[in-house]
């Protein structure tokens, strides 16, 4: 029996399947305007390689987890994380998620869910605010990053998104060098997340979500915190990975 794990995000919607202990296939699908549209399309994807509701148990995750209407169960997107980032690093810590909507801080020990804490009333620090600024530079995430590495320390003070916003405009009005901004940009990001994990304190990190193959943001998040941050590529899928092993 394949377990199913379908993690709804606010930008993203991922599908992990696991078999016999082992992630044996991702998916990875833009959430788009509707949440049961995406859920269905990842059905028919995975029903093309003969996972189906006879031979699959299916838990859903994420903000759209109601709109997922073949799941079994619906479990919050606190436990999948923890319980998949315990599979993915096998040992206790603090898991950082920056998702697009928001960003958590989840306290693991041994392997269970002790504490945590969200950014869900602003977008400052989280994926949506990266997106929002890499577009008004014109760049990629990647080049984003790439940049960054080569700026020189600017700060962003504002907290808000949108001022945040006016604030980049006007550094690119005065010709501030767009490496500098991109640093900037990168650092208000890593500022707000260290802020929030102080309510969630660790001698050792796990990076999940969107960024966790962002070498850069890892190496400023390490230094920020003062600790080691560890991430792989199947952290993306922590929270599906997470709810397949609910299943």
């Amino acid at each position: 029996m394949y377990q199913v794990g379908i993690d709804i995000g606010s930008t993203a919607a991922k599908a992990a399947v696991v078999n016999e202990g082992k992630v044996i296939k991702t998916i990875l699908r833009d959430t788009g305007f509707s949440s049961r549209k995406v859920a269905d399309e990842i059905y028919a994807m995975l029903a093309e390689e003969g996972i189906t509701k006879e031979n699959a148990k299916y838990t859903a995750t994420g903000y759209g987890r109601v709109s997922v209407p073949y799941a079994d169960n619906a479990v919050t997107e606190i436990t999948c994380h923890g319980k998949g980032s315990h599979f993915l690093f096998e040992e206790d810590g603090t898991v950082i998620d920056i998702g697009g909507q928001d960003t958590k801080g989840i306290a693991l020990k041994n392997g269970r869910v002790m504490k945590f804490v969200m950014n869900d009333k602003c977008s400052a620090g989280t994926g949506k605010f990266l997106e929002i600024m890499t577009n008004r530079l014109g760049l990629t995430p990647k080049e984003l990053s790439a940049l960054a590495r080569r700026g020189n320390e600017i700060t962003i003070s504002s907290m808000c998104t949108v001022f945040a916003e006016s604030e980049v405009i006007s550094l690119i009005g005065k010709e501030t060098p767009r490496e500098d901004i991109a640093f900037g940009v990168v650092e208000s990001v890593v500022n707000k997340v260290v802020s929030l994990l102080a309510q969630v304190p660790g001698d050792r990190y796990f990076l999940t979500g969107g960024l966790c193959e962002d070498d850069y943001i890892i190496e400023r998040l390490e230094k920020a915190l003062g600790a080691p941050v560890s991430s792989v590529p199947l952290a993306r899928y922590a929270g599906a990975i997470g709810a397949a092993l609910m299943c």
